[in-house]
């Protein structure tokens, strides 16, 4: 297996490394690949150091499978330029998902869809994933009809710049900002761009990916908010069903759904939490109650690592399921 890794320096990067090793991916050539100002530094994996080098450089490689972290616009430029040459490419960029033409996977929900003939596959935004994964095991026993989404995303979503902003907020030091206002001991309401509708980029995502994901059918509603947490993103999901359901039917169908953990004790203190979730695999789902306002309404709590699940490890995921049906 010839793999290259585009966007190795970053925050992504770093963690789909991490993750290649913890799973014993088969590799037997490593292409680090990141901007030209870090062309030339090295990179430890297995313990050998690898060169970073260029996109161009990457060009006059043979690579199998290239796993994308660097950006919608990295993305549009360089991955036609790699399937030419007969590479898959899994993308964790915004760019192809919603092309229809390509598709948007988790593996535990829908890997099945996936085909030798796909040359690039799209890993959804961390949000959309953790989502999905809950939703996805309540979708096929009670059918989701609607779906109000309320985020509380981690700084690590917007990479090294937001890291340390807040490091440095935390220590009264001025420096660049990634965001309009301070984000230490603040909520912010935005995550990514406005869009004409009033919703953030970050917030359609969320809508568009999961109809595209689950079922088109679904109506989906949202707001993004970045909170001053390192270790995970958090949702408050409130979910309308088409069938009636019991909380333990709920719960059953959550706890038998691959990568996920129910967390779900709220007398004896206990519920997902970014800090306890921090480089874990699983998407965790607690506070699990009925909505006593709405007919077949359900409200709990979703909290994943979002750069494990929610970037690097489904990443990998998609990966190893390509390789398991011999697509690579």
């Amino acid at each position: 297996m010839k793999l290259a890794l585009v966007g190795a320096t970053g925050l992504v990067g770093r963690e789909i490394l991490v993750v290649l090793e913890e799973r014993s991916f088969p590799i037997s050539d490593l292409f680090l690949v990141a901007s030209k100002k870090s062309c030339g530094h090295t990179i430890p994996y297995l313990g050998k150091a690898h060169t970073v080098i260029s996109l161009e450089d990457l060009l006059d490689k043979e690579v199998d499978l290239a796993l994308f972290s660097a950006g919608a616009k990295v993305s549009e430029i360089w991955i036609p330029q790699l399937i030419a040459k007969g590479c898959k490419v899994i993308d964790n960029s915004s760019f192809w998902r919603m092309n229809e033409n390509h598709k948007l996977i988790v593996p535990e929900v829908n890997g099945i869809e996936l085909t030798e003939k796909d040359m690039i596959i799209s890993n959804p935004n961390c949000s959309t994933i953790q989502l999905v994964m809950a939703l996805a095991p309540l979708h096929q026993r009670f059918i989701v009809k609607r779906v109000v989404v309320s985020t509380y995303q981690s700084i690590t979503g917007s990479g090294v710049k937001a890291v340390t902003q807040l490091e440095n907020e935390e220590r009264g030091i001025l420096g660049d900002m990634a965001y309009p206002h301070p984000i230490y001991q603040n909520v912010i309401p935005h995550c990514d761009i406005f869009e004409e509708n009033g919703y953030t980029k970050e917030e359609m995502k969320l809508i568009n990916e999961t109809k595209k994901i689950l079922d088109k059918d679904i109506d989906v509603t949202a707001t993004a908010v970045r909170v001053p947490v390192v270790g995970g993103h958090s949702e408050s999901v409130n979910v309308m069903f088409e069938n009636d359901f019991n909380l333990d039917d709920v719960s059953g169908a959550l706890r038998n759904m691959i990568g996920v953990e129910v967390v779900d004790n709220p007398l004896e203190n206990k519920y997902p939490m970014p800090i306890t979730a921090c480089k874990k695999d699983a998407v965790f789902v607690g506070r699990i109650r009925r909505d006593f306002t709405q007919k077949n309404t359900l409200n709990m709590w979703v909290v994943s690592d979002n750069l494990r699940k929610g970037a690097a490890l489904n990443t990998v995921q998609i990966a190893e399921y390509l390789l398991m049906k011999n697509y690579i």
